[in-house]
């Protein structure tokens, strides 16, 4: 949400400034025209000092370390579900400027199989959230619900029937599959039957400075294979663990399982 990052920083700016100017400058007058009687300290600086200190820490710990979200599709299942509340780890990329992302410190590149946050060149405004496939130079390839990258195929394990809760209600019946890539194992879904026609098909080669992503839900994700590559530029940050689940539409609302869990 950028409306929030702007409004933060803005307010965050607006407080710090009245604090700092009225310490340096209109303290010092109040005290000179009061003489021995204490003068009261305006509404509006009272309020500045009270809420400077916080505003100041939520700004410098979303920013900088880590920020949440929450998953409001299908997307990503079954890695993750919809109501799923995210932690992001901001600075595992780098270090960036809040509102425009820009990237003053580089600490780190995605490594494919991250699960990463970002805003698609096409929806500047949202954030997204994909699993990393293709590296900068990769060829990357999705044929009969198999990713190629190049020329090698990931893994697969034996399709097992997956069973959804709650908002996920709709997924049950489609095919749970392990799928190994170089250093990951997750697990994924498939709706199609391979043979079949799959709109995401396709072959693509990785700019450099940029990456492919995919969602864990492969009939259900809005990805590269359909707007392009995503530009590094773009990137929020890793996102790394589940801190809350709420799901009005499953039974008990919360499934406390997930509270705590890595994201692989």
């Amino acid at each position: 949400m950028k409306w929030f990052e702007v409004a933060l920083v803005v307010l965050t700016f607006a407080t710090g400034i009245t604090w700092l100017l009225d310490r340096l400058l209109f303290a010092r007058r109040r005290a000179r025209r009061g003489g021995l009687l204490e003068q009261k300290e305006p509404v509006v600086v009272d309020y500045a000092r009270a809420f400077f200190p916080v505003l100041f820490f939520v700004l410098i710990l979303r920013s900088f370390i880590a920020e949440p979200f929450r998953i409001p599709s299908s997307s990503m299942m079954p890695t993750l579900l919809v109501g799923d509340f995210i932690l992001v780890n901001k600075f595992t990329y780098g270090i960036r400027l809040p509102i425009n992302n820009r990237k003053v410190i580089a600490l780190g590149e995605p490594e494919r199989g991250d699960v990463v946050v970002f805003r698609p060149p096409h929806h500047p405004d949202q954030d997204w959230i994909k699993r990393v496939v293709g590296l900068p130079g990769d060829v990357v390839a999705y044929r009969d619900n198999t990713v190629y990258v190049n020329g090698e195929p990931f893994a697969y394990g034996p399709p097992r029937e997956y069973v959804g809760v709650g908002r996920g209600h709709e997924m049950t019946g489609a095919g749970l599959l392990e799928e190994t890539m170089p250093g990951r194992t997750h697990q994924v879904l498939e709706t199609r039957r391979p043979g079949g026609f799959d709109p995401g098909e396709g072959e693509w080669r990785v700019p450099q400075g940029e990456y492919f992503v995919m969602g864990d839900n492969r009939d259900r994700s809005d990805d590269s294979r359909f707007w392009g590559t995503l530009p590094e530029s773009q990137l929020r940050g890793k996102a790394f663990l589940v801190w809350m689940n709420l799901d009005s539409s499953a039974p008990g609302w919360v499934d406390w399982s997930r509270i705590g869990g890595s994201i692989p």
